[in-house]
């Protein structure tokens, strides 16, 4: 029986340990998509307690924020949501916690955590009800004591050369612009343009926030959907001005309905007098408003990420009380991966299709992505149109294997650019390395069965690349 999160945790091959061990543990971190603060990793903030660090909660300010995979592993197990979210005992958080992970055998959360106490707090043992009082104890006093245990020391110790934060389109980016003047942040934290607020146009706050966007560029309104896409293509440009090399969408679905400006316009001017508008009229305005970004997406070299097939805030009581990104999102099933191609091929037919990245949580779409990808290549760079990792709910070993499988079926895994984190605690970055050993592991096996040759050269070229180079070449870092 082999001893549980050893050296060769994941690897079943001499192969897999050799490509893991040799070529890809230790390797920096490009990570592209995440929600970290910037104005956090500014200040350089430590955490008052484990806790802080690793679950978040309610904020001061009333917005509730931090790692909702844990969050949603609690209340699969029964804990009060003032153990979940809330903040006023820790400690009994933290227990509750360690009662529940024990129950987690084939979770990913249960690899995750474990990792993260090993990697940061020199934890040996696996957590459990047993050792929460122990590893409690050791992980407080590292975090009191390490000097290093604070955002920008725990982002070098996971040797990350590069943070992609993701940013809404209003945002000053001032954090970012003085993480740029401070020389002694050695890594490169950017900004990703996000706009979905301007996009949704059926979505609760749409008006408010079409009156916020005026404001940053500097108008009293904006009263059409030409005023909309110029001004956001004044934010594009601006972002472009503080390195933003990544852009995101995160979208039900993936619209493609070509309308009149006029119906466009129309629909526009309903939904900001509070009217109800028509499926058919709000894919018209976002498929307008698509097709302009992805333009201006080229001409400033901004990969474009699209994800989507997510239903997300479905318990409506918990919306109301925590608000969005609290643990209540669902896969969904649609069938847009026509609009995609289309969305697409539009771009491409006057030659300002961007670099893009596609993501659905519904892992049932693998297949038709990596067929899509296929359609729209160039000499642009390698894999210009990727796959992206598996996302959220796929985040898991077997769920890493299937994006992987599929996209080598499909496609070329060499020029895959690898894991992201998506994740707004400073502790997950040891994601990217139960990423690394999995795909060593799959490497690793397709070499010992026969399935492909022994070629060093090869095959570090490959790991290499997927682990880092590619993702670097991919966004000009």
């Amino acid at each position: 029986m082999k001893q549980f999160m050893d050296e060769d945790f994941i690897l079943e091959s001499d192969t897999a340990k050799h490509l893991f061990h040799d070529h890809a543990k230790s390797l920096p971190i490009i990570d592209y998509h995440c929600h970290l603060s910037s104005r956090e990793i500014y200040e350089d903030v430590r955490f008052d307690s484990l806790g802080d660090v690793w679950f978040g909660g309610m904020q001061k300010d009333g917005s509730c924020y931090g790692d909702h995979y844990k969050w949603r592993l609690m209340r699969s197990n029964g804990m009060a949501e003032s153990l979940v979210t809330g903040r006023d005992d820790e400690k009994a958080r933290f227990k509750g916690f360690a009662k529940t992970l024990s129950l987690a055998i084939g979770n990913p959360m249960y690899h995750w955590c474990n990792l993260e106490l090993k990697r940061y707090f020199g934890v040996d043992e696996p957590l459990s009800p047993g050792s929460a009082d122990r590893i409690w104890n050791q992980c407080n006093d590292v975090l009191a004591n390490d000097p290093d245990m604070s955002a920008r020391g725990l982002i070098r110790k996971s040797n990350v050369a590069y943070v992609g934060t993701t940013d809404d389109p209003i945002d000053t980016l001032e954090w970012h612009e003085k993480i740029a003047a401070d020389p002694d942040v050695k890594f490169l934290v950017r900004p990703s343009f996000r706009p979905d607020k301007a996009i949704n146009i059926t979505k609760e706050g749409f008006a408010e926030y079409i009156g916020k966007l005026a404001a940053a560029v500097g108008k009293e309104s904006l009263d059409n959907t030409g005023d909309v896409i110029d001004a956001l293509v004044n934010r594009v440009k601006y972002f472009a001005s503080h390195g933003c090399v990544a852009t995101d969408h995160g979208l039900d679905y993936i619209p493609f309905r070509k309308m009149p400006r006029e119906v466009c316009d129309a629909a526009f001017a309903k939904a900001m007098r509070g009217e109800s508008i028509t499926v058919e009229e709000a894919e018209g305005y976002q498929t307008e408003v698509l097709i302009a970004l992805g333009r201006a997406y080229h001409r400033h070299n901004m990969a474009m990420e699209l994800h989507y097939s997510c239903l997300r805030n479905m318990n409506e009581r918990m919306y109301r009380m925590l608000g969005p990104d609290t643990g209540y999102d669902m896969i969904a099933q649609n069938t847009c991966g026509g609009n995609i191609a289309k969305l697409l091929s539009e771009l491409d037919s006057t030659d300002e299709l961007p670099k893009t990245i596609i993501f659905s949580l519904n892992p049932a779409d693998n297949e038709q992505i990596g067929t899509i990808l296929g359609c729209f290549q160039s000499s642009e760079v390698p894999g210009k149109i990727q796959h992206g990792p598996a996302w959220w709910f796929n985040d898991s070993k077997s769920g890493m294997e299937d994006q992987m499988r599929s996209l080598a079926n499909l496609g070329l895994l060499g020029n895959f650019i690898g894991m992201l984190t998506d994740s707004r605690s400073f502790l997950s970055y040891t994601r990217h390395e139960y990423f690394r050993r999995i795909m060593c592991n799959l490497i690793g096996g397709w070499v010992e069965n026969g399935e492909y040759p022994a070629d060093e050269e090869a095959l570090k070229q490959i790991v290499t690349g997927i682990s880092y180079y590619n993702a670097k070449r991919y966004f000009g870092l």
